[in-house]
């Protein structure tokens, strides 16, 4: 968190430095607030690259065997332009290098962990949850600490989706 004030502060910096510059190539006939506003729009600049450029930064620092399976993009109000391109806020990332996998007579079966990682201002939360599936028959469910199936967990699984996949369809 640190890093990204410095880089807010540096675009700031930045800003102002290229204010600087038009006030003296136009022989300070630009006004003097013409400073702080394109400091501003540096920091302003700065905070929505990080904001779009977040989820392929956290992607690309996966471990070998982790698989994306789903991710959201999500709009705010006080971010006007999230309105027309929505921004990345929630993906979710299968740990394929430690799951589970048993081929057995009534199909594939398979405990894996999702772990899901949501954008919350400049800090990112983790939360990881261990799951069962059954791929004859096309469900997950929740698993408690016992290992126990949680049943008001239950879902359905696409066969077309990245999870669907990932542990039912591929090899191990």
């Amino acid at each position: 968190m640190i890093w990204h004030l410095i880089a807010a502060i540096v675009a700031a910096v930045a800003g102002a430095g290229i204010a600087l510059l038009l006030r003296s190539l136009t022989r300070k006939r630009l006004p003097k607030w013409i400073i702080p506003v394109f400091a501003g729009l540096g920091m302003f600049s700065y905070t929505v690259y990080y904001e779009y450029s977040w989820f392929d930064a956290k992607q690309a620092r996966l471990p070998e065997g982790a698989v994306v399976v789903a991710s959201e993009e999500g709009s705010m109000l006080w971010r006007p332009w999230t309105l027309a391109y929505p921004m990345p806020l929630v993906y979710t990332v299968l740990d394929r290098a430690n799951a589970q996998i048993q081929d057995t007579d009534q199909g594939r079966v398979a405990r894996f962990v999702l772990y899901r990682f949501e954008k919350q201002h400049l800090v990112s939360t983790v939360k990881s949850l261990p799951y069962q599936a059954l791929c004859a028959e096309r469900v997950m469910f929740q698993l408690n600490d016992a290992g126990e199936a949680k049943v008001q967990s239950v879902a359905e699984l696409d066969e077309q989706g990245a999870l669907y996949q990932a542990i039912c369809t591929s090899d191990r």
